[in-house]
């Protein structure tokens, strides 16, 4: 797992590390110089090379004016264009500024003509001008500089985070640079992972300027192919159906038939060796045409062709000897049908996963769903997330909150999917494509994570793991459908998801 930091972990780590000996100078000569030999990098060399220093204000520009100076040094030809008054300019920031003095670095302050003319030569440009704890819209002249970055015909390195992203949450409220190279100190921040900043930050590039790694928090992480490896069981040799683990599905209604299928096969296919599929007697046969390794139960339903409410009992008793539940989509809002899932969810004795329609009987109560006896997982979209009280504007924040109020493990689905546990405790999803836009995917999710859970797996890593196949069965299914891919090309990927995952790690 890879540590990812909220601006507020990024600025506690730099406080930290200075409580420790570590001063903030030693700090910033340290990422400046790291800035400055990745320019290199992307300039294939110094001589007769040129850079375009852009600085802010803050420690951002500081980095910026040592990244300068070492270029200089190094060779190449350096203009720093200040978008502050120096006058307001605090140590060591100021110190570095004036240290450009030891070195052939021309210091100008910001106008639209001179940015233009030193860019248009450039072979690199450095974006100094805001940092991870930025908030809010760029205005004035730093907007019209990050208009100016992005509209230059040279690659640009960002220092830390591209300005104008928010660093906990990746939004973007106006402009924002878009570079093709993001250095970052001691731990990639959140608003360069995590979309629509994850798209501005091109590569990402950790580099260590000396935090203790016991200071860094793991709070949140970036899931890897070795997390997943490392958490999925193997089957014994002498294992049986019920050993791999036995998943219940209570899902569908007479207008929503699909859901059921693509639940129960993706637990399949992700290794639960046994699946009961529980739905309403009508549609039962046009279900089992299309399932032939599941077994059924039947369940009493109303006037609508959803469940009814006197299923209850029929539901317990299946899941009685069982590993796991996978409920809710295609279930519908019928109200009878919603008392039938409170009930369940409130009563269920082996661990969940609630999804679609089963949050959709919780909307505006959230807290409701604390009142059960067994760990569970919730999984909504956006829209979901909406009805259940929350924005997705912060998807982080989001997940945590959610996850707090339902005293569940939260993943809130989308690019990029988050994962969080009620005490804090989160993933990112690096995984997936816009393949995954399509009917019927999330049903695919839930069944991925209902069968890890039986298969033995905690919700919470049931939840990042299945994530992660999830997204990378998403891109398999598209290498040979592309926009043509669906739910069901994804479910039938998730074993050679978990082949190349395995392959990675």
């Amino acid at each position: 797992m890879k540590p990812v930091l909220t601006s507020e972990e990024a600025a506690e780590l730099d406080r930290a590390t200075q409580a420790r000996g570590v001063s903030a100078a030693d700090l910033m000569e340290r990422a400046g110089w790291a800035v400055a030999r990745s320019c290199i990098d992307l300039t294939g060399g110094t001589y007769g090379r040129r850079a375009v220093v852009v600085c802010g204000k803050g420690n951002n520009g500081g980095d910026g004016f040592v990244a300068a100076r070492h270029l200089a040094r190094w060779g190449l030809r350096v203009a720093v264009v200040l978008l502050a008054d120096p006058a307001g300019m605090r140590d060591p920031a100021a110190g570095n500024l004036v240290r450009l003095a030891e070195v052939d670095v021309r210091v100008v302050p910001y106008d639209p003509r001179t940015l233009a003319r030193e860019l248009a030569r450039a072979d690199v440009a450095l974006d100094a001008i805001f940092g991870t704890g930025f908030r809010g819209m760029p205005d004035g002249d730093r907007a019209a500089a990050i208009d100016a970055l992005n509209a230059a015909p040279v690659p640009v390195v960002a220092v830390d985070i591209p300005s104008g992203v928010d660093g906990t949450s990746g939004a973007i409220a106006g402009t924002a640079v878009r570079a093709e190279l993001t250095v970052t100190f001691g731990a990639a921040k959140a608003g360069a992972v995590l979309l629509p900043g994850a798209e501005l930050a091109g590569d990402v590039r950790v580099v260590d300027i000396g935090s203790p790694d016991d200071l860094v928090p793991n709070t949140t992480g970036l899931t890897e192919p070795y997390d997943v490896d490392a958490i999925l069981p193997d089957r014994a040799a002498d294992a049986h159906k019920k050993a791999s683990g036995t998943v219940v599905v209570v899902a569908g209604s007479r207008r929503m038939t699909g859901a059921v299928r693509l639940i129960a096969l993706a637990a399949a296919r992700a290794g639960a060796g046994y699946v009961i599929v529980a739905t309403p007697s009508s549609i039962l046969p046009v279900v089992q045409t299309e399932l032939t390794e599941a077994v059924f139960l039947p369940l009493p339903e109303t006037e609508a062709g959803s469940v009814a409410p006197e299923a209850l009992e029929v539901v317990l008793e299946g899941l009685q000897g069982a590993d796991a539940l996978a409920i809710g989509p295609g279930l519908s809002t019928e109200p009878a049908t919603q008392t039938l899932i409170r009930s369940l969810v409130r009563a269920c004795p082996v661990p969940l996963v609630l999804d679609a329609d089963g949050l959709n009987a919780f909307a505006g109560e959230p807290e409701a769903i604390a009142d059960r006896k067994a760990e569970a997982i919730v999984t909504p979209h956006l829209g979901e997330l909406a009805r259940l009280g929350e924005t997705g504007d912060d998807r982080l924040g989001a997940a945590r909150t959610l996850a707090a109020r339902t005293d569940a493990v939260a993943l809130v689905k989308g690019s990029r999917t988050v994962v969080a546990r009620p005490d804090g405790l989160a993933r990112i999803n690096p995984t997936g494509s816009a393949v995954l836009a399509t009917a019927g995917t999330g049903d695919v999710l839930t069944g991925t994570i209902g069968g890890l859970m039986a298969r033995g797996l905690v919700p919470f890593e049931a939840a990042w793991a299945g994530a992660y196949i999830h997204g990378v069965a998403g891109v398999v299914a598209g290498r040979s459908r592309a926009e043509g891919t669906i739910a069901g090309d994804v479910a039938a990927s998730l074993p050679d998801a978990v082949e190349l995952i395995r392959g990675q790690a």
